[in-house]
């Protein structure tokens, strides 16, 4: 997949976000000339790309202060109930995050081409990482125990309004609500364990492959699924 494609996917939510864009160890509200991000926003996103490489368990929160540059100390000023809490709101804000790009590709692109951007952006990312970097939201559903309670939840919430999101742009292709809800968790599912397939195996194979497959099925079930205009009812 050129890498073009992983482009359009950011220019997409960048122009809806006035210039907050996937890479969340930037600082993008300076680079793209809005106020400096605060000492909190900075941990949140540290600690999202760290948990994002490191996982959770692996990731201490002295890690989050270093990368961040945040001031010592600060930490549990902004996050009082620790480790626990600042994973449930990281893994809340990529959800979100995430979830306005998903919005974004579903209501300007067809389907199939919806499938490419994602599947090529998560490729360049793991390629760009050296096959460290998998789903943003991941880590906290891989959380354990009574402490990882919150960030579970956090993941869970946004995987369904992936799912609803684009089973919402498989409806409005024709589909029926059964067969598009089914759908979209086929692609959901079929993306994040393509990840995690990545990460282990070092490779982008397995997204390779469920990027074909996930292309096949769509086209068999919606022949308009490389077209420009969705189907609306009425």
């Amino acid at each position: 997949m050129p890498q073009t494609g992983s482009a359009d996917f950011e220019a997409a939510y960048t122009s809806m976000t006035n210039g907050i864009v996937t890479d969340m160890s930037e600082n993008t509200s300076e680079r793209f000339g809005g106020a400096p991000e605060s000492p909190r926003e900075r941990m949140l996103n540290s600690a999202t790309e760290l948990f994002q490489r490191n996982g959770v368990a692996g990731t201490a929160l002295s890690d989050i202060v270093e990368h961040s540059g945040a001031p010592r100390g600060s930490l549990y000023h902004y996050f009082p109930e620790g480790k626990s809490q600042i994973a449930a709101e990281a893994t809340a804000q990529a959800g979100r995050q995430l979830g306005a790009m998903i919005t974004v590709l579903t209501a300007t692109h067809s389907p199939v081409e919806t499938i490419r951007l994602m599947v090529g952006h998560f490729r360049r990312q793991l390629e760009d990482s050296g096959f460290t970097a998998g789903c943003p939201a991941a880590p906290g559903a891989l959380e354990g125990g009574a402490a990882g309670s919150e960030a579970r939840r956090a993941a869970g919430e946004a995987f369904t309004t992936w799912e609803a999101t684009v089973a919402a742009a498989f409806w409005q292709r024709g589909l029926d609500a059964g067969e598009a809800d089914a759908l979209a968790t086929l692609v959901i599912s079929a993306v994040e364990g393509a990840l995690v397939l990545g990460k282990a195996q070092q490779s982008t194979r397995a997204l390779d492959r469920v990027e074909r497959a996930l292309i096949a099925q769509v086209e068999s079930l919606m022949p308009n699924a490389s077209g420009a205009t969705a189907v609306t009812d009425g």
